[in-house]
C-alpha cells in the first residue's frame, strides 16, 4: 500500500490515534516489539520493522496483535500479498469529468440481506464470516473488510464530528487530493477537482459501505467498497480505505 506524508487538513485539527505502550514481562516498560507466534515467524517481523512506519505505529499495531492476533496476522498477509503483486504505475492526475445527475436526497439503509443471507450466519463464528465476507468479494472490482464492532464505534463518533476530509493519493508526479464525505454508515470519496468542477454532483470515485447487522451479535462489522477503475486502482482503493481507519479510528 503506499503510504503518504502529509495530509491537507480541511478541520481544524486531526483526528489522532489513542495508543498505549505493550509491556513484555521479559523486557523493560519502554521497550515496543512483537510477540513470534508459531505461524509468524522472526523474519516476518524483522521484515515488517523495514517499514518506515514502524517506529510511528508500533504501538498500535503491537497491542492489536495482542488483543486481536487474527485479524493482525490477517493484515500482515494481505500486505505480504500487495508486496508480491506486481507494481503498478502511477496514474496521472485526474481531469474533471462529467457531473453525475442531480438526485433526489435518500436516506434509505442499504441492507447485508441484499448481499447475503444473514440468518444463515447465525452459526457462523466471525472469523468463518470473516473468511466468507473475503472469498464473496473476491473475484470481484470491490474492496472489502471486517472491522470490530469497538473499532466501528469510535470511527462512527468521528464521521459525525470530522464529516468531510481530504486523503492524499500519490501519482506520477506528486500527490492528488480525494474528499470523503460520510453519510452515516456510507463513505463518498470523489476528486478534489472534481468537487471543484460540480460540488454536490461530482462523480463518486470509491463509494464504502458498513453494514452493521451483525455488530452485536458477532462483533463485528462487514465493510464493502465499489471504485471506478478509470479513477483508481484496486491498490489505491485499498489505501484511502486504509487511511479512512487510521485517521478514525
Amino acid at each position: 500500500m503506499a503510504c503518504c506524508s502529509r495530509v491537507l487538513r480541511i478541520v481544524s485539527r486531526v483526528p489522532r490515534l489513542s495508543v498505549s505502550s505493550l509491556r513484555r514481562c521479559s523486557q523493560t516498560p519502554s521497550s515496543r516489539e512483537f510477540h513470534t507466534s508459531r505461524i509468524m515467524s522472526d523474519e516476518q517481523i524483522e521484515e515488517l520493522k523495514k517499514n518506515p512506519y514502524y517506529n510511528k505505529y508500533a504501538d498500535k499495531i503491537a497491542k492489536l496483535q495482542k488483543t486481536s492476533p487474527e485479524e493482525f496476522l490477517g493484515r500482515l498477509a494481505a500486505h505480504e500479498e500487495r508486496m508480491k503483486a506486481p507494481a503498478a504505475q502511477a496514474k496521472e492526475f485526474s481531469l474533471p469529468g462529467k457531473a453525475r445527475a442531480a438526485a433526489a436526497s435518500s436516506t434509505t439503509t442499504k441492507s447485508l440481506d441484499k448481499i447475503m443471507k444473514v440468518d444463515l450466519l447465525q452459526d457462523k463464528s466471525p472469523d468463518e464470516i470473516s473468511q466468507i465476507w473475503t472469498k464473496y468479494f473476491s473475484d470481484q472490482d470491490k474492496i472489502c473488510a471486517v472491522i470490530p464492532t469497538e473499532t466501528y464505534k469510535l470511527m462512527q463518533e468521528r464521521f459525525q464530528e470530522y464529516n468531510t476530509f481530504l486523503f492524499p493519493v500519490p501519482r506520477k508526479e506528486g500527490y492528488e487530493f480525494v474528499m470523503v464525505q460520510f453519510q452515516g454508515d456510507e463513505a463518498h470519496f470523489t476528486t478534489l477537482i472534481n468537487f471543484q468542477a460540480h460540488k454536490e454532483n461530482a462523480p463518486e470515485c470509491l463509494s464504502i459501505v458498513h453494514y452493521t447487522e451483525l455488530s452485536e451479535s458477532k462483533g463485528i462489522v462487514l465493510m464493502v467498497g465499489e471504485y471506478d477503475k478509470d479513477s483508481l486502482s484496486i491498490t489505491e482503493a485499498k489505501c484511502l480505505a486504509d487511511q479512512v481507519e487510521i485517521y478514525y479510528s
